[in-house]
């Protein structure tokens, strides 16, 4: 594991956690249409929680076709689950902060951008394995 994105990533967490009831956030909830701002939000999360998986000097051995593709894929699996559970637990922890109220659609639009992201992260990956050169046959 990476332990800079570890931490990132627990203090991203916390922050949204320590933010949740701020009053900072009643003030941008007027730009928030619809909440879209969950999708960038656990996004983001997604993408610490990968690079904390995934450490960047590695990035180069991942394979499609490597005997551990299937080991790689479940950590790609896993960091998703991660960040949903924080959304999950987000809602829940803010259902009982006066004043707002924990929503699925919220928790539906946290997914949305968990699911993108890992997308984008797997596409990235596989483009970085089909451009490498392939070695000479023997």
């Amino acid at each position: 594991m990476n332990p800079f994105f570890t931490v990132l990533s627990i203090i991203y967490v916390i922050g949204i956690f320590l933010l949740a009831g701020s009053p900072f956030i009643s003030k941008i909830a007027i730009f928030n249409l619809f909440s879209l701002l969950h999708i960038p939000l656990y996004g983001i999360l997604t993408v610490f929680i990968v690079f904390s998986f995934f450490p960047l000097p590695r990035w180069r051995s991942y394979s499609i076709n490597h005997p551990n593709q299937k080991d790689q894929t479940n950590r790609f699996l896993f960091a998703g689950l991660i960040a949903l559970g924080v959304a999950i637990a987000d809602e829940i922890h803010q259902s009982f902060i006066p004043g707002r109220d924990g929503s699925f659609t919220d928790v539906l639009l946290g997914a949305i951008g968990i699911a993108l992201v890992l997308l984008f992260i797997h596409r990235i990956f596989r483009w970085k394995i089909s451009s490498k050169p392939n070695p000479p046959l023997i």
